[in-house]
Protein backbone atom coordinates (compact mmCIF):
# COMPACT_ATOMS: atom_id res chain seq x y z
CA UNK A 1 0.00 0.00 0.00
CA UNK A 2 2.62 2.50 -1.02
CA UNK A 3 -0.07 4.81 -2.37
CA UNK A 4 -1.22 5.76 1.13
CA UNK A 5 -0.48 9.32 2.20
CA UNK A 6 2.44 9.81 4.56
CA UNK A 7 1.20 10.94 7.96
CA UNK A 8 3.10 13.20 10.31
CA UNK A 9 2.88 12.78 14.09
CA UNK A 10 0.56 15.80 14.13
CA UNK A 11 -1.70 14.09 11.56
CA UNK A 12 -1.91 10.96 13.72
CA UNK A 13 -2.65 12.99 16.86
CA UNK A 14 -5.38 14.91 15.01
CA UNK A 15 -6.98 11.70 13.68
CA UNK A 16 -6.87 10.13 17.14
CA UNK A 17 -8.36 13.22 18.75
CA UNK A 18 -11.29 13.31 16.33
CA UNK A 19 -12.23 9.64 16.52
CA UNK A 20 -15.24 8.22 18.35
CA UNK A 21 -15.19 5.22 20.67
CA UNK A 22 -15.16 1.85 18.90
CA UNK A 23 -18.59 0.72 17.74
CA UNK A 24 -19.99 -2.80 18.00
CA UNK A 25 -18.58 -3.66 14.56
CA UNK A 26 -14.96 -2.75 15.32
CA UNK A 27 -14.87 -3.29 19.10
CA UNK A 28 -13.49 -6.86 18.70
CA UNK A 29 -10.37 -5.24 17.19
CA UNK A 30 -10.02 -2.35 19.64
CA UNK A 31 -7.15 -3.79 21.67
CA UNK A 32 -5.45 -1.45 24.14
CA UNK A 33 -2.03 -3.01 23.48
CA UNK A 34 -0.62 -4.67 20.37
CA UNK A 35 -2.34 -7.96 19.54
CA UNK A 36 -2.32 -10.35 16.63
CA UNK A 37 -5.18 -9.65 14.26
CA UNK A 38 -7.80 -12.24 15.24
CA UNK A 39 -8.18 -14.97 12.64
CA UNK A 40 -11.90 -15.06 13.38
CA UNK A 41 -12.35 -11.41 12.35
CA UNK A 42 -12.36 -9.79 8.92
CA UNK A 43 -10.71 -6.48 8.15
CA UNK A 44 -13.32 -5.66 5.49
CA UNK A 45 -14.88 -3.15 7.90
CA UNK A 46 -11.63 -1.17 8.09
CA UNK A 47 -10.10 1.22 5.59
CA UNK A 48 -6.54 2.53 5.38
CA UNK A 49 -5.98 6.22 6.12
CA UNK A 50 -2.22 6.68 5.83
CA UNK A 51 1.21 5.41 6.76
CA UNK A 52 3.98 6.50 9.09
CA UNK A 53 6.74 4.97 6.96
CA UNK A 54 7.24 4.03 3.32
CA UNK A 55 9.30 0.88 2.91
CA UNK A 56 11.88 1.24 0.18
CA UNK A 57 11.43 5.00 -0.03
CA UNK A 58 12.80 5.98 3.36
CA UNK A 59 15.58 4.88 5.68
CA UNK A 60 14.69 1.94 7.92
CA UNK A 61 13.17 3.25 11.14
CA UNK A 62 14.56 2.14 14.48
CA UNK A 63 13.61 -1.15 16.10
CA UNK A 64 14.09 0.39 19.55
CA UNK A 65 10.98 0.57 21.71
CA UNK A 66 9.97 3.37 24.10
CA UNK A 67 8.82 2.27 27.57
CA UNK A 68 9.83 4.94 30.12
CA UNK A 69 7.34 3.74 32.75
CA UNK A 70 8.33 0.07 32.61
CA UNK A 71 5.63 -1.00 30.18
CA UNK A 72 6.29 -3.48 27.42
CA UNK A 73 5.18 -4.15 23.86
CA UNK A 74 1.97 -5.91 24.97
CA UNK A 75 0.97 -3.43 27.69
CA UNK A 76 -2.36 -1.70 27.20
CA UNK A 77 -0.95 1.46 28.75
CA UNK A 78 2.31 1.45 26.76
CA UNK A 79 2.93 4.76 24.99
CA UNK A 80 2.12 4.98 21.31
CA UNK A 81 5.56 6.37 20.56
CA UNK A 82 5.39 7.37 16.91
CA UNK A 83 9.17 7.59 16.48
CA UNK A 84 9.72 4.11 17.94
CA UNK A 85 8.95 0.52 17.03
CA UNK A 86 6.35 -0.66 16.16
CA UNK A 87 4.33 2.53 15.70
CA UNK A 88 7.03 3.94 13.42
CA UNK A 89 6.34 1.14 10.91
CA UNK A 90 2.56 1.30 11.16
CA UNK A 91 -0.34 2.34 9.05
CA UNK A 92 -3.39 4.14 10.40
CA UNK A 93 -6.72 2.51 9.60
CA UNK A 94 -10.26 3.39 10.64
CA UNK A 95 -13.59 1.66 10.96
CA UNK A 96 -15.74 2.25 7.89
CA UNK A 97 -18.83 2.43 10.09
CA UNK A 98 -17.84 4.69 13.01
CA UNK A 99 -14.39 6.08 12.15
CA UNK A 100 -12.56 4.66 15.17
CA UNK A 101 -8.82 4.58 14.46
CA UNK A 102 -6.29 1.76 14.63
CA UNK A 103 -2.58 1.28 14.14
CA UNK A 104 -1.60 -1.77 12.09
CA UNK A 105 1.69 -3.31 11.06
CA UNK A 106 2.98 -6.70 10.04
CA UNK A 107 5.55 -8.52 12.14
CA UNK A 108 7.89 -10.55 9.96
CA UNK A 109 9.47 -13.55 11.66
CA UNK A 110 11.67 -16.27 10.25
CA UNK A 111 8.79 -18.40 9.01
CA UNK A 112 5.70 -16.34 9.56
CA UNK A 113 3.94 -13.04 9.12
CA UNK A 114 1.77 -11.77 11.95
CA UNK A 115 -0.60 -8.89 11.33
CA UNK A 116 -0.81 -6.77 14.48
CA UNK A 117 -3.38 -4.17 15.48
CA UNK A 118 -3.86 -1.67 18.29
CA UNK A 119 -6.56 0.90 19.01
CA UNK A 120 -5.39 4.46 18.39
CA UNK A 121 -5.59 5.99 21.87
CA UNK A 122 -4.96 9.75 21.85
CA UNK A 123 -3.89 9.98 25.50
CA UNK A 124 -1.01 7.53 24.87
CA UNK A 125 0.46 9.19 21.77
CA UNK A 126 3.97 10.58 22.18
CA UNK A 127 6.55 11.60 19.60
Amino acid sequence: MTDLPKLSPADVARIAGEQPEACARCAPLAFKGWESFPGSESDAGLEPVGTLWRAGEEEEPTLAEHHPQGTNYWSGDAPIALAYFPANRSQVWRCRHCGHGFLRYTEYGGYYEDRRIRSLQPALIVE
